[in-house]
């Protein structure tokens, strides 16, 4: 949509406007654009939405003070941009297992403890932050902006640079804008623009690298991958996947990369999971699913959130995120399914 675009558009928003609506409203309708930048420096969907809800209330709490100086939506921009710096001040950054690593092999021994919850990138329901409807352009290059490899590489970049590149490359602003809501000057916005590109450059991802919306194509690709995961055709799983595919499972380090790897750990120690049922969803703009292992009693119960990256045809990489108690309520998943 045009509105995640450029304050330009604010004329029709800012306290100038004579449109009778409560403030209540006028703050509620920026919550989607809000979590999705706030998602984008934090890398947490609960961090984010912790973000947008200090934001709204410091500018319910502010508002007689606002009186209309700026524009409403670059005031809250403002205002979720030093909530997020704050957040950031002193924390570490939040990565995902292949960016910690190097690939392993398909050894129990090898998994490791679980680490820290505030490790890893986080998944985000593509209802949280993805604009209903609009220009497909738009909603394109929004879904490539939150994906999990985009916004783990985000979190190299230093804080304020990571706000730079957010409202200059992905939501448009204006140097003299962004300039405006840091504080700062445009040639120290364009410099550290520039660093935050070299940055970007080096991790091999780019705002611009942007796929086709998903296809035919892609929805029969899922369909096989779907039969044969419940299935536990492990031929069949791993000809769908790109030689060079990423298997990861949060909150462990490991990861694997080889089909002969990922065909021994799935046959090995993640045996448990033949039987399972997945349920789709969808995340970080990729395709999703809740996977459900058997369980003892009959039925079957939650076990991962499985997040897909595919390009030209392939898989090219699995997250299973293991942390359902917090994921599934959050993208309205069934606690367990029935027999």
């Amino acid at each position: 949509m045009t509105e995640l675009k450029a304050p330009a558009h604010d004329l029709a928003d800012g306290a100038a406007t004579s449109e009778p609506e409560d403030l209540e409203h006028r703050l509620e309708r920026h919550r989607s654009e809000l979590t999705g930048y706030c998602y984008r420096m934090l890398g947490s969907a609960f961090e984010a939405e912790d973000a947008v809800q200090e934001t709204l209330v410091r500018a319910w709490r502010g508002f007689d003070r606002f009186e209309g100086r700026a524009a409403l939506r670059s005031w809250l921009y403002r205002i979720a941009t030093n909530v997020c710096l704050d957040m950031l001040s002193g924390s570490q950054r939040r990565a995902r297992p292949m960016d910690l690593t190097s690939p392993q092999t398909a050894d129990h021994s090898l998994l490791g403890p679980p680490l820290p919850a505030g490790t890893w990138i986080q998944p985000i329901p593509d209802d949280r932050v993805m604009p209903i409807g609009g220009d497909p352009a738009v909603l394109a290059e929004t879904r490539e902006t939150v994906r999990l490899a985009f916004v783990a590489a985000l979190q190299h970049l230093p804080p304020r640079q990571r706000a730079v590149l957010i409202l200059r490359e992905v939501l448009r602003w204006r140097a003299g804008e962004v300039a405006d809501l840091l504080g700062s000057t445009v040639a120290s916005v364009n410099s550290a623009l520039q660093r935050a590109r070299a940055t970007l450059a080096a991790s091999e991802l780019s705002v611009t690298d942007i796929s086709p919306p998903r296809d035919q194509d892609q929805q029969a690709l899922l369909a096989r991958y779907v039969d044969a995961f419940e299935r536990y055709d492990l031929d069949s799983l791993v000809s769908l996947l790109h030689e060079e595919a990423t298997w990861s499972m949060p909150p462990y380090a490991l990861w694997l990369q080889t089909h002969d790897d990922i065909r021994r750990w799935s046959l090995g120690p993640g045996a448990a999971c033949r039987g399972s049922r997945l349920v789709p969803t969808a995340a970080n703009g990729s395709p999703a699913f809740g996977q459900y292992r058997p369980a003892p009693a009959g039925g079957h119960q939650p076990w991962s959130l499985q997040v897909l990256e595919i390009s030209a045809g392939e898989i090219t990489g699995i997250m299973f995120f293991l942390d359902t108690a917090t994921l599934f309520p959050l993208f309205g998943l069934p606690p367990r399914l029935e027999p």
